[in-house]
């Protein structure tokens, strides 16, 4: 079974990482994870925390795209953890995510935990290959 990718921000759809999924994976969905979204700046950040953080899930088609994504967010404070996401429809899925394990002396949190919301994206990134219903 393909892997399962929780974005909730820079690869989201409409920002400038989207265009490492676009070709490679399929948008499953609207959905949420446990946890808490700060602003870092430039970018967004899931940490530890009872809220709730709102992204979009994908099934990464390409076997090697893991890989990709590891070498853009592995590194730079971030890991990859496994998460359970509560999709719009209720049902839950087992994905990948990217947590922020850096310093967060200027992390802003994201009070609604929608990084869509906080940081609106200047373009219209397209869907990706396909869109799963």
């Amino acid at each position: 079974m393909p892997p399962l990718l929780f974005a909730y921000g820079t690869f989201m759809r409409g920002y400038v990482l989207h265009r490492l999924l676009a070709r490679d994976a399929t948008f499953l969905g609207e959905g949420r994870v446990r946890g808490r979204l700060v602003d870092l700046g430039r970018w967004p950040g899931l940490i530890e925390g009872d809220a709730r953080a709102r992204g979009e899930l994908y099934r990464l088609d390409d076997p090697e795209l893991l890989a990709v994504l590891d070498r853009e967010e592995v590194g730079y404070n971030f890991e990859r953890r496994r998460t359970i996401v509560t999709l719009a429809s209720g049902r839950r899925e087992r994905a990948w995510v990217y947590r922020y394990r850096g310093p967060q002396h200027r992390a802003v949190v994201i009070p609604d935990g929608d990084y869509r919301r906080a940081r609106p994206s200047r373009s219209r990134a397209p869907l990706g290959r396909k869109q799963w219903r």
